[in-house]
């Protein structure tokens, strides 16, 4: 089963995002946004250079001002945690042009997926101890701060089944 987690989780993250397409130079636009893809690892938002494997795209007004805002889920290591990993990125756009908001090194457990819903992100994540968790994160002020668990401490698929509904 370790050998298909690999397979079965980029089907489900393709058949989520749209965005991972095959073919260079595609460009997916959501609410002021575009997301172009020069290559693999090479995307811009509208003018930001993100240098970096995208396997997610999400817009909706994640601090509550009322503008709409970029999330941009990016594989990448940091400082702090050099091993790579999924991370959010999320931008406002100003004059046209995506400015960040947050950076995000880390939400709480292993990001595995994100989606934006009811002005949370909902995020899928495994934990060290190859359970998953489904948390929802709202804006703190200063990037995303954990707001509550749906479902904690279960298998794979009972994780993918709450996170998809």
């Amino acid at each position: 089963m370790n050998n298909l987690r690999p397979i079965l989780l980029s089907i489900v993250l393709f058949a989520s995002i749209g965005v991972c397409e095959s073919q260079s130079n595609e460009s997916r636009k959501e609410q002021g946004f575009t997301l172009r893809k020069q290559h693999d690892s090479l995307y811009w938002l509208n003018d930001w250079k993100l240098p970096y494997p995208v396997y997610q795209f999400q817009t909706g007004d994640v601090d509550g001002d009322g503008s709409i805002d970029a999330m941009v889920g990016v594989i990448k290591s940091t400082r702090f945690y050099p091993e790579k990993a999924r991370r959010i990125f999320i931008f406002k756009e100003v004059h046209k042009k995506a400015r960040p908001m947050w950076l995000g090194s880390k939400l709480g457990g292993i990001l595995e997926d994100f989606r934006f819903i009811d002005g949370k992100i909902r995020a899928l994540e495994s934990t060290t101890d190859s359970l998953y968790v489904v948390s929802d994160y709202v804006w703190g002020g200063f990037g995303m701060k954990f707001d509550h668990y749906i479902i904690k401490g279960v298998d794979k698929q009972t994780a993918l089944k709450t996170y998809s509904q």
